[in-house]
């Protein structure tokens, strides 16, 4: 989920801004609703054409005012949002309420629902690209307004497809949304971009795209000139040079990112957190690469002492390993298919690598990963793994 999260919040921002919102979060929020509802169906019937686009705009401003506090009363004021504008061919204001709508079933991962919304915003979009006009617009839009929406639902579309595992669809919009953040030189919003596909494709399994769109990340971040922008594609090297096993090089890009959050604290602690969190993986993974070298070198070193007693230890050691450890008392219940996924987990397998493997969708893998995580009160896939096999159970 991380992976698409700095998309979701740059689109929203441009929703937002694509009509003027006007922040009623608090008490403002009880004022404004009395406000609208003074606003019978008999008196939205002889209403004029200005007193509903200002009516329109109270219902949208409730429905994003209400995003975090009321989620049933967000949804409730888009569609009366909606009740205003659709029959009166305001396709702006059916775009925001249908892509808001879209987002609220993204959210609560109802993803065919969200789909039937964000397609709907889509072709309000379409409408307007065609030349329709509304009370505010009677000329038309620009075409710096449409790519505006069109930006924001090829973002929010190809979040969505990503969700769902429909990896070429999901690119296939976040490359039509590329295209309008370079038209127009939003550098910020393409390395974001870029690097949320970088993300998407790192897992994936495929190193090479993901590479690609790093990349392109961090070019975008350096034309852009925004420090942020920078220090985020450095966080995306640092996990795929990770997931490749070159943790030194890894953990530099991890702690120059670091160096930058801990000196910039006004920033969400959020992002310090990600990085952090990838780096205890790094230094996870390092130490596990440190007792194979060591393990290594006391073969040697016991091959000089004699080739019998080399082999006695390596046979000592392998039955050792082999040996089946008593199941802690403290182990939780697993499910057949949890111990399948934790067994493939162990042996270093992607989410995707098992999916293939027991004919899921790597969605359903990273659910069954997350569930273990929860049974084992663990936070990274290391953890889950070492504290499986101080229970016995690996």
């Amino acid at each position: 989920m991380k992976r698409v999260l700095a998309v979701i919040t740059l689109l929203l921002g441009l929703a937002a801004a694509s009509y003027g919102y006007n922040d009623h979060r608090g008490h403002n929020l009880d004022s404004l609703e009395r406000v609208v509802a003074r606003w019978t169906p008999d008196a939205v019937d002889k209403a004029s054409d200005e007193e509903l686009v200002k009516l329109n705009r109270a219902y949208r401003d409730l429905m994003l005012g209400y995003n975090v506090l009321n989620g049933e009363k967000s949804l409730f004021y888009a569609r009366k949002a909606l009740s205003i504008s659709q029959p009166r061919g305001w396709y702006a204001a059916d775009s925001d309420a249908y892509r808001y709508i879209g987002q609220i079933y993204y959210g609560r991962e109802q993803y065919d629902s969200a789909r039937v919304y964000y397609l709907a915003s889509l072709a309000a979009v379409d409408a307007m690209a065609a030349g329709a006009t509304s009370p505010t617009n009677q000329e038309g839009y620009t075409e710096r307004e449409i790519d505006d929406y069109y930006s924001a639902l090829y973002g929010s579309i190809g979040n969505l497809y990503n969700m769902m595992d429909s990896i070429p669809q999901a690119m296939d919009y976040y490359e039509k949304a590329g295209a309008i953040f370079e038209k127009y030189g939003w550098n910020e919003s393409n390395s974001i971009l870029h690097y949320n596909m970088g993300e998407t494709w790192l897992d994936e399994g495929d190193f090479r795209k993901a590479r690609a769109e790093y990349d392109k990340a961090m070019a975008f971040a350096d034309a852009s000139g925004d420090s942020l922008m920078i220090v985020q594609a450095w966080k995306g090297y640092g996990r795929y040079f990770n997931e490749k096993g070159r943790t030194r090089k890894s953990l530099s890009y991890l702690r120059k990112a670091d160096s930058y959050y801990a000196a910039h604290p006004d920033f969400s602690p959020v992002f310090r957190t990600e990085n952090l969190d990838v780096m205890k993986e790094v230094l996870s993974r390092q130490k596990l690469q440190l007792g194979r070298i060591t393990g290594v070198l006391v073969a040697l070193v016991l091959a000089a002492i004699g080739l019998v007693l080399s082999r006695r230890r390596k046979a000592s050691d392998k039955a050792d390993e082999t040996a089946p450890a008593a199941v802690s008392a403290d182990a939780p219940e697993l499910t057949e298919r949890e111990k399948e996924i934790l067994d493939l987990l162990s042996k270093g397998y992607t989410a995707l690598q098992i999916a293939d493997a027991l004919n899921l969708s790597s969605e359903t893998i990273r659910w069954y990963r997350k569930k273990l995580l929860q049974k084992f009160d663990v936070a990274n896939t290391p953890e889950l793994i070492f504290q499986a096999r101080e229970m016995g159970l690996l």
